[in-house]
This record gives structure tokens, C-alpha cells and sequence, in this order.
């Protein structure tokens, strides 16, 4: 037919009949109307009803295709060369070729729904072989043809709408048959247990559907959300957080490969949380189970791809911050044989190889190997902290004895020797801990070196913070702590200023700042037991000693000198020898005074009380002797001879005690004022000619 037409508008061009030209187009338009109608007859038919037809759609799309083809060549040679010669003819053929122009847009959309319908059905039969590449390019196809914007005539038809909506639902239901099928090769399960769970994926042996299935899923835009928040909470999570019990079974089922995990629901605590290098085996394990079902979709896209896009920012920030982190050395030793920076680049770029992490965009691993050797210096330095702090918080009584060979007078003439004392064992940790610090730091170079030595000062200035508040009521209320802090840090100065080469900074400064910390603490102990005496010595009434003294004084002044004893037997093996001399003199020297002033204040001594006294200051200078270990110390008790020269004034007679004055030249006048001696005189005797001229001879 299409033939037919054609020779007849050859003619037609050709003939220079104007009316027989206009008879032969409108026969010629007639036919492809009437075409078209057996045309609009199968589409009615077809798609208002959704029948199938196929062999009148082969039919009908290749005699439409053809003509179309002609009538395109007619209309490109009558509006080239004849054009003009037409028009000349006449003018209403113009009107013709417009109708001519119609017919063949008419016949594009009639050819554009016919290869539409044969997609459909094409469409069905791919289906039912479940053939999903095929049918994903034929829907890819229809897509194409029904979502086209350019088409204005198309998008107005009847049809138009009936078509879209069934290729809607086409879409939906291939969409939900291939996840179905998708759900059959790839299978996560996962089962609680009272305190465990277990999680079992299995994929597929059958390559060929799986990847047909997948690529075809994934080339529909199948967005894999939960598979990825399965994954993740449920394996690569415990994975990197907790001991997991991982096997990988090719064997466990003809059909397909299983990897099973199980593992504790408890917060087993960081301390708890596998090695790295298990993490990293783990991962890996889990990566090859899953890349049965990593198809390449394009050039530059993998299925896996797609997961990493949705998982890796959380894996990755899981892997440095819950597994790295506590990966870093500890100790130098640690870090020369460590080989953490190699494993993480290898599994780097084994997360790279998998397509689950983009090698130039994706640097979390690497830039975590680059700050490895600050994350260890940091970690050192923190973990040396937390040592010395534990160390500073130890009981202080755990003793030991130091420079047990150093004299009083090697001490004296050598400030590089340290006395002879006790101090707690807990210092002699730390100090250990620095000087393996100073080791550590002549071992290596650079900024390390230097940061190793910062921490002593650093530790110095805890030591200063951390003690006293941790030990704070025994350095109050019990003497050998005080004691002990005292012999510890003077000893942690003495040690600062022995290794002040070592490049330790502002050692000058730490050496004031121990030392005048150290002088606080025991000044502030001393402070409390002269007060603790004073505050006996507070009760010592004597201005009721009229005719005896009684026991109370007794008991008083041997509470003072028992009190004394029993700071000798706390501090006299612990201090210094110098130290305790003088701190015990110190306190004798004040024991002692406040004594003698008690009896200077007594205004009537009777022959008897004044015995009794003597007696009282006979028991002081006998007892407090014993409180050093060279008796003869007590001489550096500034009031002890004036203590002795008390207990000779109260039972010596008028002219012994004016013999020892000497006009003021005896050796009372070392210790004693006039006015002192003169009151003594009132108080002892009565008031006769003789004891007149005895306090006139006393000036």
C-alpha cells in the first residue's frame, strides 16, 4: 500500500495538472486515514482493555514503521526541488502537505504506543523466566518512551494514563518480586538469648542468579539502608566493641556459605574489648562472607560502594575511636615493637580493595597512623601520670631505711649526701619512675626527649597538689606521717637537685617549692604537739600550793614527758638525727619554760612545797635526757640550765643563792634577771633582816 502511495505522489510532482494533483493527494490521504483508523481500532483494543495481541502488533508496527519512513521521503522531496513548482500550480496543495505533515506525526505516536505495547509484552515473557537484566533494560526502555516531556501529543492521549499507571505497577511489583528473590540468596538472621546473641548471614552459591539479582536490584535504585544498619549494629559494632566468637562455613549447606557470631549482650567494659589485630581479622572475615554479593555495577561502582556510602563513616569512627585508640602503646618498649602502623595501612587498604572506602577521600585510617607517635607521647606521658599519681596515693607508714651510712658530719660537709632516715617506700617508686623517664628520654630524639623530660616538673608540681590533699588528716593528726611526708619530700628535692643537668626545668624553682612544702607540713605538726603539751601544762595550778603540792602536778608534768616519749618512739627512727634534735629540743626547751614560768609566778613557796618542786624538776631532768639517744644533747635545750638552776634555787639557802648571784657575776646571772632571782627570795623565805640584805645584794 505504502508503495503505492509513494509512485502516486511521484506522479502527482511530476504531473503539471493541478486538479488531477489535488484528486491523487486526497486518495492518498484517505488511505492513511484509513490506515490509521485500523491503527486507533488495535490500541483501543489493546491498552483501554490491557488485551494482548501479538501478532497484529508485529503486524501493524511493521507496516507503520514503513510507512512512516515514506512518508517522511515524500515530504523531504516535495519541500525541496518541487516546492516551488507546486505552489506555482496551485496554491491549495500547500494545505495537503500540511495534512501530510500531520498524518506522519499521527503515525509516530501510533508507532511509539505499538513498540510500547511490545515492550509490555515483551516484558512478561522476560518474567516468567525470571531473566531480571532483561527485564530491568526493558524497563529501562518503557521508562524511557512513557516519561518522555518532549512528547506533547502522546502525554494527551487516552491511553497515555492508562499506560503510566501500568507501568507503575509493573515497577512496584518487579521491584518487590526481585527483593523477595534478593531476600532467598541473601539471608541475615539474628536471636536473643537471656545474656548472649547469635547472628547468621548466608549467601547464596549460585553466582549467576545472585548477580543478576543484585545488579538488576541495585540498577533499580534499591536503596540498602537496613541491610546496612543490620550490619552494623549487629556485626561490625560487637565486632570491634566485644570478644565475638566469628566461623565461616563453605560447608555448612550446599546452597550456601554461613558465617556465624555470637557474642555477650552485658557491657563487658573497655577492658574487655578485643586486640586490634582480632578486630582487624574479624572485619575482614565478615568483608569476604559479604563480597559474594559485591557485583560490579559499573566502572566505577560496586555494590559495595553503595554500602560504604551509607556504613563507613560510623565503621570507621567505631574502628578509631572504640578500637584504635586503646591500640596505642603504652610503654617505649611497646612502641619499638609495635607494628600498629603497618596493620592499619594494610587494613586500610584492604577496606579499599573491598570498594567499601574510597582510597583518596577516605583517610580516617591513614591520618590515624600519621598521629600515632603523638597519640603515644600523650599516652606515655598520661599513662606515666596515672602511675605516679597511684604511687603518691599509697600508705605513707610502708617505710624503709635510706643512706643508712651517711654521718651527721659526712651530711654536714657534703650537700650531695643525703642523712640517714626513713622514708616511705612509695617515694622511692617515684623517684624510680623518673629516673626510668630520664632513661627513656636520653634513648630517644627530638620532641619526645623534650616532652619525656617535661613531665618531672609536671610530676613535681602533683606531688606538691596530690599529697598533702589525699593524706590531709593523717599528715594532721598522726606524727609519723608528717614526719614521713617531710623525709619524702625533702628527699624528692634532694633528688631534683642531683639530676638539675638532666635539662628538668625550672629545678630551682621545684627544689624551693618541695622544700617549703615539706617545712609547712612538719612546722604545722610541731605546731600541734607544742599546743597538745600546752594544753596539759594548762592545768598545772600552783597557786593553791600553800602547805603541799599534791599529786596533780606530778601526774601533769609526766603526761608532758610521757607525750615526749611517745614522740620519740614515732620520730626518732624516722627523722634525721639532726632534725629530730632539734625539733625534740625545741619542744623540751618550750615544756620546760612554761614549767619554770608556772613556778615564777607563785608568790608564797613553803619550805615543803619547795621541795616537792624540786622533786618535780628533778623528774624533768632526769626523764628528759632519755629523749635523745646521746644524752648530752639536752644541753641544746636553751632553758634546761635554767631549769636545773631552779631546782638548786628552791632548796638552797639565802647565802647559797646570793653565792651563785656573785653580785651579779655568778652563773645564775646567765639565766636569771634580778627581778627573777629577788621574787624567788620573797617567795621562799620570810621576811627577816637576812633576807633583806640577801635581796639587797642582788642587783
Amino acid at each position: 500500500m505504502t508503495s503505492s502511495i509513494s509512485q502516486d505522489i511521484i506522479k502527482i510532482l511530476n504531473d503539471s495538472d493541478s486538479i488531477d494533483t489535488k484528486r491523487q493527494i486526497s486518495k492518498i490521504t484517505t488511505e492513511t486515514k484509513r490506515y490509521q483508523e485500523k491503527i486507533k481500532s488495535y490500541i483501543e483494543t489493546n491498552h483501554v482493555e490491557f488485551l494482548v495481541n501479538l501478532s497484529s502488533n508485529e503486524l501493524y508496527l511493521e507496516e507503520g514503521e514503513t510507512l512512516i519512513k515514506e512518508v517522511e521521503y515524500l515530504l523531504q522531496n516535495i519541500e525541496g526541488d518541487t516546492q516551488n513548482a507546486i505552489y506555482e500550480a496551485n496554491e491549495d496543495l500547500q494545505q495537503y502537505i500540511e495534512e501530510l505533515r500531520e498524518i506522519s506525526i499521527g503515525l509516530r505516536v501510533s508507532c511509539k504506543i505499538l513498540r510500547i505495547d511490545d515492550l509490555f509484552q515483551s516484558l512478561e515473557e522476560a518474567k516468567s523466566n525470571k531473566e531480571y537484566l532483561i527485564v530491568m533494560d526493558i524497563v529501562g526502555k518503557l521508562k524511557n518512551l512513557i516519561d518522555d516531556p518532549t512528547d506533547k501529543i502522546f502525554n494527551r492521549l487516552e491511553c497515555y494514563h492508562i499506560i503510566k499507571v501500568k507501568f507503575r505497577l509493573e515497577s512496584d511489583m518487579l521491584l518487590q518480586n526481585m527483593k523477595k528473590c534478593f531476600d532467598r540468596l541473601v539471608q541475615f538472621a539474628e536471636k536473643n538469648f537471656q545474656n548472649t546473641k547469635s547472628v547468621t548471614l548466608k549467601i547464596s552459591k549460585d553466582e549467576n542468579q545472585l548477580q543478576d539479582t543484585v545488579l538488576a536490584l541495585f540498577n533499580a535504585r534499591y536503596n540498602p539502608k537496613k541491610i546496612c544498619e543490620f550490619l552494623l549494629d549487629n556485626c561490625f559494632e560487637p565486632i570491634i566493641m566485644k570478644p565475638v566468637s566469628m566461623e565461616f562455613r563453605d560447608d555448612a549447606s550446599p546452597d550456601f556459605f554461613q558465617l556465624s557470631l555470637s557474642y555477650s549482650l552485658k557491657d563487658l567494659g573497655a577492658s574487655l574489648k578485643p586486640n586490634y589485630k582480632v578486630v582487624f581479622k574479624n572485619i575482614e572475615m565478615l568483608v569476604l562472607c559479604l563480597g559474594h554479593m559485591n557485583v560490579q555495577l559499573s566502572d566505577q561502582l560496586h555494590v559495595f560502594t553503595i554500602f560504604g556510602d551509607q556504613m563507613k563513616e560510623r565503621l570507621l569512627s567505631l574502628i578509631v575511636n572504640e578500637c584504635l585508640l586503646n591500640a596505642v602503646p603504652e610503654t617505649m618498649d611497646e612502641m619499638h615493637e609495635s607494628t600498629l602502623v603497618e596493620d592499619i595501612l594494610n587494613f586500610h587498604r584492604f577496606l579499599v580493595d573491598s570498594q567499601l572506602i574510597n582510597e583518596e577521600s577516605d583517610l580516617a585510617l591513614v591520618e590515624f597512623t600519621e598521629k600515632v607517635d603523638i597519640l603515644f607521647r600523650n599516652r606515655f606521658c598520661g599513662t606515666i601520670m596515672d602511675t605516679a599519681v597511684d604511687i603518691m596515693r599509697k600508705d605513707l607508714h610502708e617505710m624503709t631505711l635510706i643512706a643508712e651510712r651517711n654521718t651527721t658530719d659526712q651530711v654536714a660537709n657534703n650537700p650531695f649526701l643525703f642523712p640517714r632516715c626513713m622514708v616511705s617506700k612509695s617515694i622511692l617508686e617515684l623517684i624510680h619512675l623518673m629516673e626510668k623517664i630520664i632513661r627513656h628520654a636520653g634513648s630517644v630524639e627530638g620532641d619526645l626527649s623534650e616532652q619525656l623530660i617535661s613531665v618531672i616538673p609536671t610530676l613535681i608540681h602533683r606531688y606538691v597538689a596530690e599529697v598533702p590533699t589525699h593524706h590531709e588528716k593523717f599528715l594532721q593528726n598522726i606524727p609519723q606521717q608528717s614526719a614521713l611526708f617531710y623525709n619524702n619530700t625533702m628527699f624528692l628535692s634532694h633528688w631534683v637537685t642531683k639530676n638539675s643537668d638532666k635539662g628538668i626545668a625550672t629545678f630551682a624553682t621545684l627544689v624551693k617549692s618541695l622544700q617549703g612544702l615539706a617545712l609547712e607540713h612538719f612546722n604545722s605538726q610541731i605546731r600541734n604537739q607544742r599546743s597538745l603539751l600546752m594544753g596539759i601544762l594548762a592545768e598545772l595550778d600552783l597557786s593553791d600550793a600553800i602547805t603541799a603540792l599534791g599529786i596533780a602536778p606530778q601526774k601533769l608534768v609526766g603526761q608532758c614527758l610521757r607525750q615526749l616519749d611517745l614522740l620519740k618512739n614515732v620520730w626518732q627512727n624516722i627523722l634525721p638525727d639532726e632534725v629530730y634534735n632539734k625539733t625534740t629540743c625545741s619542744l623540751v626547751n618550750d615544756f620546760c619554760l612554761e614549767v619554770i614560768r608556772k613556778i615564777m609566778v607563785m608568790e608564797d613557796i613553803s619550805a615543803k612545797v619547795g621541795d616537792q618542786l624540786a622533786e618535780l624538776i628533778g623528774v624533768i631532768l632526769e626523764k628528759a635526757p632519755t629523749l635523745f639517744k646521746d644524752n648530752h644533747q639536752i644541753i641544746h635545750v636553751k632553758a634546761w640550765m635554767k631549769l636545773e638552776q631552779l631546782k638548786m634555787i628552791l632548796g638552797a639557802s639565802l647565802v647559797q643563792i646570793t653565792e651563785q648571784w656573785c653580785e651579779g657575776h655568778g652563773i645564775l646571772t646567765a639565766n636569771y634577771k634580778a627581778e627573777e632571782v629577788k621574787h624567788l627570795i620573797r617567795a621562799l623565805f620570810q621576811n627577816t633582816d637576812r633576807r633583806a640584805n640577801a635581796l639587797a645584794s642582788i642587783v
